[in-house]
């Protein structure tokens, strides 16, 4: 079985973002549209054990807002037992530090990630001894372990992204392992998770060509579309994303894959999260979901 849920789907800042007045944002934050934390997902082969991928800023909330995540042992326990970071943004490891309470799990990351979590200072929040840190090696299939030494039931194989540096680091030359997707098997189902790809390779393509279920970043429906809104100066591939449309875009290049598709790591500024939006019936007509909060999908049956 795999087993996965979408604690958040959005890109970072959220939906509605903190500080922002778009008509979007005024819709979600008075409730007449769903809102959405940011991206962060939770896999289990028995419903039981969970490993999340990606530690978003949110969450704690997220955590509180999934029963399976709850603690169910003593005064404390988890059924957390590892988080997977496919980058170093911001958006991707502030949740690392929600995990700080002496809960034993696994931390798992390329060497170039676990570098800059090592560069920063705040982390040593997680006591090593307690959390330790594990080098993904991109193509290197790995038996994801539970925290009593048990197998999990499922399989990860971290694989290279067309990427950049995170934010913070981007004054740093450019390193191997910045940005990573992931295949997770329990054996009969195969999950792909992309929620960062600067654009879309044959390696890519082929990676994802025999999955049953991709969850894939919906960042930007345009390239340009930051920009046009006056809210950056950045396009998307600048900022590491491929847009949904144009040439090379995500409905252009992935309109064959036979998984169902599921759209994650959405800017508030992306139309397609408007319900009524023509965005949101284009990518729903090219054979795509457009991701929530709490989405649950089950391959296969527990065992």
């Amino acid at each position: 079985m795999l087993d996965v849920i979408v604690l958040g789907s959005a890109a970072g800042g959220g939906f509605p973002q903190w500080n922002s007045n778009a008509p979007g944002c005024r819709a979600a934050r008075e409730g007449l549209i769903p809102a959405r934390t940011q991206t962060s997902l939770a896999v289990s082969a028995d419903g039981e054990r969970w490993f999340v991928l990606n530690a978003a800023p949110d969450l704690r909330a997220q955590i509180l807002a999934t029963p399976a995540l709850h603690a169910r042992q003593g005064l404390r326990s988890t059924p957390i037992q590892g988080v997977v970071l496919t980058n170093g943004e911001i958006d991707a490891i502030t949740g690392l530090l929600t995990l700080r309470e002496r809960e034993r799990f696994s931390l798992y990351a390329t060497a170039t990630t676990q570098a800059q979590l090592d560069a920063n200072p705040i982390f040593e929040a997680l006591n090593r001894e307690i959390v330790p840190r594990r080098i993904l090696e991109p193509g290197q299939p790995i038996a994801l372990p539970c925290t009593d030494g048990r197998f999990s039931g499922l399989t990860l194989t971290a694989f290279d992204v067309p990427g950049k540096a995170p934010l913070y680091a981007e004054h740093l030359p450019s390193q191997a392992g910045e940005t990573i997707g992931l295949e997770i098997s329990d054996g009969t189902h195969r999950m792909v998770f992309v929620p960062g790809c600067a654009h879309i390779t044959p390696e890519l393509k082929e990676r994802i060509r025999n999955a049953d279920l991709l969850f894939f970043e919906g960042t930007l429906w345009r390239d340009d579309e930051m920009i046009r809104a006056n809210l950056s100066p950045k396009t998307g591939l600048r900022m590491g994303h491929v847009s949904l449309t144009g040439a090379g875009g995500i409905l252009e290049e992935l309109t064959e894959t036979p998984a169902r598709k599921v759209l994650i790591h959405i800017n508030n500024s992306n139309p397609i999260l408007l319900p009524d939006s023509p965005e949101r019936m284009a990518v729903e007509q090219a054979g795509w979901q457009v991701g929530e909060d709490d989405l649950h999908i089950v391959l296969g049956e527990k065992t």
